[in-house]
């Protein structure tokens, strides 16, 4: 694979405190991410703002306020996972689809080829700019617009299963599964909404544990301990 975008868990990122970062995690994920650019990857990389705020939850407040906060989430998970790859010698750039001064630039995909070139790591923070779409739509969306080969999905749980593990100590759970059957049992690997764009646009996605030992580079170079959701 040449190309590739890369979604990360907020929750994922925050390890066993759930909330926040964990540091060890986080440069984890960079070394990983280091070792696959080196290799002479492009990687472009989302980032869920479960860690910080999830906007549907509230009760309380205009769902397109609670909405904007969980885009200001992904901003800051961005900038702060962007410094912890540049402390192990990674370039990057933090995009985002609406103006935040100085700490962003503005999406552009010929600004993302440019960056690609010179081997910097993307990251694409702020989801859509919209409210009422989520990090997974967003994550869908801009690997069809940069052209990724997969989707690379990190999750806190390792792959697609017939309902939740964590519910259901017997879960089944799938090593290749179609994202046609993922709409039709409502699995939830990601929202609707992504998952018809990756149905239309046939994007796959490769789904595993980001806390799993070394689970990034294992899943490009073709150790995939998770699920292939094909197309």
């Amino acid at each position: 694979m040449k190309r590739v975008l890369l979604k990360l868990s907020g929750e994922a990122l925050a390890g066993d405190k759930k909330t926040g970062f964990d540091e060890p995690t986080v440069m984890k994920v960079a070394l990983q991410v280091k070792t696959l650019s080196e290799q002479g990857m492009e990687i472009g990389i989302v980032i869920g703002g479960g860690n910080f705020w999830r906007g549907r939850s509230s009760e309380h407040i205009d769902r397109t306020k609670a909405d904007q906060i969980g885009m200001l989430a992904t901003v800051m998970n961005c900038i702060y996972v962007s410094e912890i790859f540049r402390s192990v010698g990674l370039k990057t750039a933090v995009m985002t689809p609406f103006a935040c001064g100085s700490f962003t630039e503005l999406f552009s995909k010929d600004r993302v080829n440019a960056y690609f070139a010179e081997q910097r790591v993307v990251f694409f923070a702020g989801g859509t700019g919209h409210p009422y779409f989520s990090t997974d739509t967003a994550t869908v969306l801009r690997a069809i617009e940069i052209e990724a080969e997969v989707i690379l999905l990190a999750k806190s749980v390792d792959g697609v299963y017939d309902s939740d593990p964590k519910d259901n100590p017997n879960a089944k759970k799938y090593s290749e599964i179609s994202i046609q059957e993922v709409i039709d049992r409502k699995l939830g690997v990601v929202d609707m909404a992504a998952s018809i764009l990756c149905m239309e646009n046939r994007m796959p996605m490769l789904v595993f544990g980001l806390n799993q030992e070394n689970s990034i580079v294992s899943t490009v170079n073709g150790t995939l301990d998770g699920t292939r959701v094909t197309v």
